[in-house]
């Protein structure tokens, strides 16, 4: 298991863990991400999560919650999320499922059907939808890595900004340009050099020339001041992706008395909601953000994303038969996510054909 805490740090906290609802009526719950609160996901799960939470338990039970929250890396890294809400060290937990390949290579689904929904909103609820269908995609992060899934989280739409102008998949050819986890992949069909990184080094990485662009959606190039150095930013529409998760351990669950749990569960539906209606509502203003911050921004025609998408034709198939030979529902979730996608009124500039 990859090391989450210092040792210092996760004796200081395991104090604050749940106790019995028989002895004590005040419930410590530990919530964290290894991003920082800028981002869009973990800034709803410290105004909107833990206030609703608090609030709602205060209000409807005779009991208390309160919350030790910690963001931006203070308790867990980007990367050891899942490992830190598995051991107990935190005691809920929102990360990209991204940083996740060997351990929940499903969850990547919608990554796996490049320019798909830019609607957040609407990805969400097909992604939900595809849960709901899938039993497997929810009962694997219970049964081996011990925690309940609260909220699935989407992203913004995702588009490519970099250091360069480019017109067409032939300028990238050769470009180092980074992405997290499987969208590594659509750049590779593009003949860009792909680099994996995490967007607490985005600045520090662009700046020092590790890499030249990033697939990223635009709040990340805003909140994170890569526009700075980035003054290139490209819808491309690779889609927008609900690939993150606001998860608890399971242990810590069941210490908690049913209408805690309920509320946690109720919370956590809503909570779900707005990461889709708050990056909607966020999106346009976000490019005229980037208009006024000097950056040139800009529509890339239909044919480029047809031709990107075109080299990328045959990979979901061949990506579903990868995971099916490891027991895994690949094949009936990626077909469930492209009904579900035209059902909620997207069209493919290549319908992906997947067995």
């Amino acid at each position: 298991m990859r090391r989450v805490m210092t040792a210092a740090l996760a004796a200081g906290l395991l104090g604050c863990a749940v106790t019995s609802a028989a002895t004590q009526e005040t419930f410590r719950l530990r919530i964290a991400s290894g991003h920082p609160p800028v981002q869009t996901y973990v800034n709803l799960i410290t105004t909107f999560f833990v206030p609703e939470v608090t609030k709602r338990v205060a209000e409807r039970t005779k009991h208390k919650v309160q919350f030790v929250e910690g963001y931006g890396g203070s308790m867990v890294k980007v990367a050891d999320t899942l490992e830190g809400v598995q051991s107990g060290i935190i005691d809920i937990g929102g990360y990209c499922f991204c940083f996740e390949p060997s351990n929940l290579p499903l969850h990547a689904f919608q990554v796996m059907l490049p320019f798909g929904t830019m609607s957040p909103v609407a990805s969400v609820k097909l992604a939900r939808e595809v849960y709901d269908q899938v039993p497997y995609l929810s009962k694997v992060l219970e049964d081996k890595y011990k925690q309940k899934l609260l909220g699935l989280i989407a992203d913004n739409g995702y588009n490519l900004g970099t250091t360069f102008p480019w017109s067409t998949v032939a300028d990238l050819k050769g470009q180092k340009i980074a992405g997290a986890g499987l969208n590594l992949k659509w750049l590779e069909y593009a003949g860009a050099t792909p680099v994996q990184s995490s967007l607490p080094e985005a600045y520090t990485a662009m700046q020092t020339g590790v890499y030249n662009g990033w697939i990223m959606f635009a709040s990340g190039w805003i909140q994170f001041k890569l526009y700075e150095i980035g003054k290139h930013y490209a819808e491309t529409g690779f889609g927008a992706i609900t690939w993150h998760g606001l998860t608890i351990n399971t242990a810590t669950f069941a210490k908690l008395p049913k209408e805690v749990q309920d509320i946690l569960v109720e919370v956590g539906r809503e909570y779900e909601a707005k990461t889709g209606t708050v990056n909607e509502e966020n999106y346009p203003k976000q490019l005229d953000e980037l208009r006024r911050l000097g950056v040139d921004v800009r529509k890339v025609p239909e044919q480029v994303r047809e031709e990107w998408a075109k080299s990328l034709a045959d990979w979901p198939r061949q990506k579903a038969k990868e995971l099916d030979a490891q027991g895994l529902p690949a094949t009936q979730v990626l077909e469930l996510t492209l009904a579900a996608a035209e059902k909620h009124g997207h069209k493919w500039p290549v319908r992906y054909v997947v067995k």
